[in-house]
């Protein structure tokens, strides 16, 4: 425990997506500017913080073990994330139910309510030092890399998502809140930067678009106006910009000349979930099979080298062989690069468990399997169609072997990777976080090879 001299630590542990993450970091920042230090193990820590995932039951256990391990290991512990607005079929809190030793519980999205936890049973030193936090905050990614959250919540009401019951509505931030971030990212050396919401492109709905200000002249809260702001400054840092979970709107087509141009990453991540218009309908997803394939080729008329990511949900309750044949001859046509697939999991709370038909758990999982199969065809395909070209990749790892990098394709965790050889010349070194140019020499269903130029 600490003393008057020992300013008090926190443990903290992070679960969950990259809008989770970026919760924690606001966290973390939060605690270093009041004078926390951060413990790197559970005893040597005052108390823990827990940002935990509810989304889906694997998820769901996966937090309720590590709420469990920071108990018994330290014994103080503060819940946060979505898990903490998610009740049982009673209506009752499931962490305190199953956890009541926990301190206190808040939702997602709650720096405010995390912090006045804190300070209830650990008081923040009279002293902060304010000059010990960076400009750009306290980050959990790798210093090249960063998530730029650029709202919270969410409009829609897909019947398999009990995201907006745990982080509510739409919630715009400030266009010139997101750009001073990004600003001050890129000053600290970030090379890659990840746009991340729940809903990408209905950033500024919420606002009726209004206009905000970034270096004296006027920008629109809105996507598209926010993209190219954001593609103008990474410029001037040579700093790429990766755009996450887009819904397929028809403004998005006005994006896609600034990827040609080069002044964002030719990558798109859209979940699309399902092809067939009437698995799209239960879902209630705000799209069409036809027209999404329709836009995936208008895309790639207008900038030919653009990767397509997207997730697919199999077995969603009701769907027949047909629909699911429907989904492959989709897959089959749109190519999609970059794919992942989940079979249908039934979340408490979702309204997609009460509709009729659901389909059994071993179909579902032949039938993700089916599609994965499918998939690895395809990009087995799209990246062999890559042996000789050229490409830029950022470096996540360097070793004896080479480095381990990304390429414009390729966001970090989900995707492939490239491997690339060290460097023919001795005098050149490959580095963390730097760019490097190179020929692709070999590729498989995953990832590629290649060697500097």
């Amino acid at each position: 425990m600490q003393n008057q001299t020992t300013p008090p630590k926190v443990g903290f542990v992070s679960l969950g997506c990259p809008k989770a993450l970026v919760d924690s970091e606001q966290i973390l920042t939060q605690l270093r500017a009041e004078g926390y230090e951060t413990a790197k193990s559970y005893d040597g820590a005052d108390l823990v913080i827990v940002n935990t995932c509810g989304f889906i039951d694997a998820a769901v256990q996966e937090s309720l073990d590590a709420i469990g391990e920071a108990l018994h290991e330290n014994g103080k512990v503060i819940v946060t994330g979505c898990l903490g607005a998610k009740k049982d079929a009673q209506g009752h809190d499931m962490i305190k139910r199953i956890h009541p030793k926990v301190l206190e519980v808040t939702g997602p999205h709650a720096l405010t309510e995390v912090m006045s936890a804190v300070h209830k049973y650990l008081p923040k030193p009279h002293d902060p030092f304010l000059d010990l936090v960076p400009t750009q905050g306290i980050k959990l990614t790798p210093k090249h890399f960063a998530y730029l959250k650029i709202s919270e919540g969410c409009n829609h009401r897909c019947s398999f998502c009990i995201i907006p019951s745990m982080r509510g509505d739409l919630v715009s931030r400030p266009i010139a809140d997101l750009m001073l971030e990004a600003e001050n990212l890129f000053k600290a050396g970030v090379k890659e930067l990840l746009v991340i919401s729940q809903d990408t492109s209905a950033y500024g709905v919420d606002v009726k678009f209004r206009m905000g200000f970034w270096n004296g002249k006027p920008v629109k809260t809105h996507m598209t106006q926010l993209v190219e702001a954001l593609g103008e400054l990474a410029k001037q840092y040579n700093a790429w910009v990766r755009l996450h979970y887009v819904y397929p709107y028809p403004h998005v087509d006005q994006i896609i000349p600034h990827m040609q141009q080069g002044s964002i990453l030719q990558y798109l991540d859209v979940p699309l979930q399902h092809a067939h218009p009437d698995v799209l309908k239960r879902m209630k997803r705000p799209a069409s099979g036809e027209k999404n394939l329709d836009r995936i080729q208008a895309w790639r008329k207008i900038c030919p080298e653009i990767t397509i990511r997207s997730t697919f949900i199999a077995g969603f309750p009701g769907e027949t062989e047909a629909e699911f044949s429907y989904l492959l001859d989709f897959l089959k046509e749109a190519e999609i690069d970059r794919l992942g697939c989940f079979a249908y999991s039934p979340v408490d709370g979702a309204t997609a468990n009460l509709l009729e038909n659901p389909v059994p758990e071993e179909v579902r999982e032949e039938r993700r399997g089916r599609v994965m199969e499918l998939q690895e065809q395809i990009s087995k395909k799209r990246l062999q169609a890559k042996v000789g070209t050229t490409l830029r990749v950022l470096l996540d790892e360097v070793n004896r072997q080479g480095g381990v990098g990304r390429s414009s394709a390729d966001a970090p965790e989900i995707d492939g990777v490239v491997y690339v050889k060290p460097h023919f010349e001795p005098h050149k070194k490959l580095l963390v976080g730097e760019f490097v140019d190179v020929k692709v020499t070999a590729s498989d269903a995953h990832d590629l090879w290649a060697e500097p130029i």
